[in-house]
């Protein structure tokens, strides 16, 4: 295995407005399960061909292990990656397809032979060994792929978006094989994804980037419950984290929160005239009855989703939206009162949109 060290890693192609990726450095510890995530055109699978050597980065280096591969050719990296499309040879068996890269290293075809029938074990390949990849499913050739890609024993594993060609239940069923795939290998991943879902469940940590550059870096609750922007909040969550505009008045140096006509507590740390509250859809509670200090809406859609109902509410002119269980009386224009545990509301600032703490709020005075 082999740790990864991005320092200042800068690339801009030539017919490009801004650069692809602007000064990103991170570190990416031996063994760890690395995911990259960030919308299409952040620069993720820039960043990850960089690493690979198919990209030269106009500035910055690139360490893996106690090696300067900055100028390395492919090659020269002891890596190996496996690609969106699943780029199987269709005129080469599986067993064929998993022990290309051996071959084309002149390995002893006793030493192929067990570590094509080792990566099969692995990709549960064993009895599709004489197929053709046409006979295979989508799922399937996409496992050739990664045995491909394990059979070399790379120290370093770089996967782009390798199950967005599969659907729906296929990629469920993958992502928790390569969970436990991951665990075996004894390996370092990169791994890059427009989903988030995948990021959460498959990361040991998670870099969320936006326009070429890192905005967040931890591991995945630590992203999803802490977004250190308004952008990591609204990217990460099914539904998107709402973000309300409380306006704040003093009482005696108490903070006092306002939603349109409605109170909400807001800490008295935070300065300024106005705030953004950043609240979790699972983490609003919702009664048909007046509540004392709930805050009150009015129903506009309601969408069932099997174990749960998503529900959209009009509290004044925002939109809020929260998750029920399944048998939660809502219907259209029905009135709701909603509350909030003190310790699941966060808060951001108007100006920057970036998080805003204790901590941050004591630094800046």
């Amino acid at each position: 295995m082999s740790d990864i060290e991005l320092s200042g890693i800068t690339k801009t192609y030539p017919r490009g407005a801004a650069p692809a990726v602007r000064d990103v450095s991170l570190t990416v510890a031996d063994g760890e399960f690395f995911v990259l995530l960030g919308p299409s055109g952040c620069g993720k699978t820039t960043l990850l061909r960089a690493i690979a050597g198919l990209e030269h980065p106009d500035a910055g280096t690139i360490r893996l292990g106690d090696r300067d591969v900055t100028g390395s050719a492919p090659r020269q990296r002891d890596l190996a990656m496996v690609f969106q499309g699943y780029a199987v040879f269709p005129h080469l068996t599986v067993y064929d397809n998993i022990g290309f890269g051996l071959s084309m290293r002149h390995e002893p075809k006793a030493e192929i032979d067990a570590r094509v029938r080792e990566a099969a074990g692995l990709l549960q390949l064993d009895d599709l060994l004489e197929r053709y990849p046409s006979a295979l499913s989508g799922g399937q050739r996409q496992r050739v792929a990664v045995a491909r890609a394990i059979a070399v024993r790379p120290s370093v594993l770089l996967m782009d978006e390798p199950l967005s060609n599969l659907d729906a239940l296929l990629r469920l069923t993958f992502r928790s094989d390569l969970k436990q795939l991951a665990k075996e290998l004894n390996t370092t991943i990169v791994y890059v994804t427009h989903d988030q879902v995948e990021a959460l469940s498959l990361g040991d940590r998670i870099a969320v980037m936006r326009a070429g550059e890192i905005v967040q870096c931890g591991t995945p609750m630590e992203v999803y419950d802490r977004p250190a922007t308004r952008f990591v909040g609204a990217f990460i969550g099914t539904p998107p984290m709402n973000f309300l505009p409380v306006t704040i008045s003093r009482d005696g140096g108490r903070a006092v929160g306002r939603l349109g006509e409605h109170a909400i507590r807001v800490p008295d740390w935070i300065s300024g005239d106005t705030v953004l509250a950043g609240i979790r859809a699972e983490n609003l509670a919702a009664s048909t009855t007046e509540v004392p200090d709930a805050m009150p809406g009015r129903v506009r859609v309601v969408e069932p989703l099997g174990s749960q109902l998503l529900v959209t509410v009009a509290v004044g002119s925002e939109i809020v939206k929260l998750l029920t269980p399944n048998d939660f009386p809502a219907a259209d224009d029905q009135r709701l009162w909603m509350t909030v545990a003190d310790d699941k509301v966060r808060w951001f600032s108007p100006d920057d949109e970036r998080e805003l703490t204790e901590e941050r709020a004591t630094s800046a005075v």
